[in-house]
């Protein structure tokens, strides 16, 4: 019967203090965008969000006054 080795050893225990050293070494790799690209970023986001919200508008009445006509109601 073969010995079962387990190649993989287990895992240490870390403390607190481990865990948040290794997430602030982690941030410093981060490249934080610029105050130029965030506002382009936040503007983007806007009328990507303005454009759904009308859109969605429109295909709501759409369906109302579509669903009115066939059901023959009136809301």
């Amino acid at each position: 019967m073969a010995k079962n080795t387990n190649a993989a050893a287990p895992a240490k225990k870390s403390g607190v203090r481990e865990y948040f050293h290794g997430v602030m070494t982690e941030l410093k790799k981060v490249v934080w965008p610029t105050k130029k690209e965030t506002y382009r970023y936040t503007v983007i986001v806007l009328v990507v969000c303005a454009f759904f919200a009308l859109l969605f508008w429109v295909l709501d009445v759409s369906i109302l006054a579509l669903l009115e006509q066939v059901l023959n109601i009136t809301m």
